[in-house]
C-alpha cells in the first residue's frame, strides 16, 4: 500500500513526518479559508484561534505540497497515525485528484488524501464559518496557544507559498491585515507604558534610606544577627 497526502495548511513548510516523495502541485475547485477552529494547538477553547479548511469552489485552485509513503504497512501507519493526531480539528477525508502542470486537463495523480473540515456549526465543533477580514485579523492577532500564537500561522503560511512560487491572495490580505492589527495594539501599548511612566514619588513610610546588601554580605549579617539573639 502507497498513500499520498495534500498539504495546503501547515504541512506545506512542516510535514513532521517521514515521506519517500513530496510535490508541489495543485487541487481544483477548492480555495483556502480560515474558518476553522484551533483550540489546542495555537489557540485556546476560551480564544481559539483561526486555521486553514478547505472551501469548495468550482473553477479555484489550491496550491500546496504532495507527499508520498510507501515503505510498508508500519511505516504508512504511523505517518496516518501522527496525521490524525495533529489534524484532529479536520472531521474528513477526501480523495482528489492532484495536479502539477498548470492548465492541464490530466492529474498527476488520483486518489490523493485531504483532510478537510465539513461546513456545519451544529455537527462540527470546529467549524467557525466565515468572518469580516477585519474580525479575523484581529482574532489571529491576538490568539495563542501551547505551541505558539495565531499569527506566526499565517505569517508562515505566506512566506511557504511565496517559497514555492504560488501565492495566495486571499493569504496575503488577510496577512496584511493582521499586520495593521498588530501595528494598532503595538502602538496601544507603547501609550500605555508612556501614561504609566515610572514614578519618583517616594514611600511615605520610608524614612531613611535603605541599604541593600549583595547576597554574600546580607548572608553574613543574617548570621551575625542570629548570634546575637543566641547570646
Amino acid at each position: 500500500m502507497v498513500f499520498w497526502i495534500f498539504g495546503y495548511g501547515s504541512l506545506v513548510w512542516n510535514p513532521g513526518f517521514e515521506y519517500d516523495e513530496k510535490m508541489i502541485g495543485y487541487i481544483k475547485d477548492y480555495k483556502r479559508v480560515f474558518d476553522l477552529a484551533c483550540i489546542d494547538h495555537r489557540g485556546t477553547p476560551e480564544h481559539p484561534a483561526r486555521t486553514c479548511t478547505l472551501e469548495e469552489s468550482e473553477g479555484a485552485i489550491c496550491w500546496g505540497a504532495v507527499y508520498c509513503v510507501r515503505g510498508g504497512p508500519e511505516k504508512e501507519k504511523k505517518a496516518m497515525e501522527y496525521l490524525e493526531r495533529r489534524e484532529c480539528e479536520y472531521d474528513s477525508k477526501t480523495l482528489v485528484d492532484f495536479y502539477t502542470d498548470e492548465d492541464s486537463a490530466q492529474p498527476a495523480l488520483t486518489g490523493v488524501i485531504v483532510f478537510t473540515s465539513t461546513p456545519d456549526k451544529v455537527n462540527n465543533k470546529y467549524y467557525l464559518g466565515p468572518a469580516p477580514l477585519e474580525e479575523m485579523a484581529w482574532q489571529i492577532a491576538t490568539a495563542h496557544g501551547p505551541c505558539g500564537n495565531n499569527r506566526e500561522y499565517i505569517f508562515k503560511m505566506e512566506k511557504a507559498l511565496y517559497d514555492i512560487d504560488h501565492e495566495d491572495d486571499y493569504i496575503i490580505e488577510l496577512a496584511n491585515e493582521v499586520r495593521k492589527v498588530l501595528e494598532i495594539v503595538g502602538a496601544g501599548i507603547q501609550k500605555e507604558k508612556e501614561l504609566l511612566g515610572s514614578s519618583h514619588i517616594p514611600l511615605k513610610t520610608q524614612t531613611s534610606p535603605v541599604k541593600i546588601f549583595s547576597l554574600p554580605e546580607a548572608s553574613a549579617v543574617a548570621v551575625a544577627a542570629t548570634r546575637e539573639e543566641e547570646n
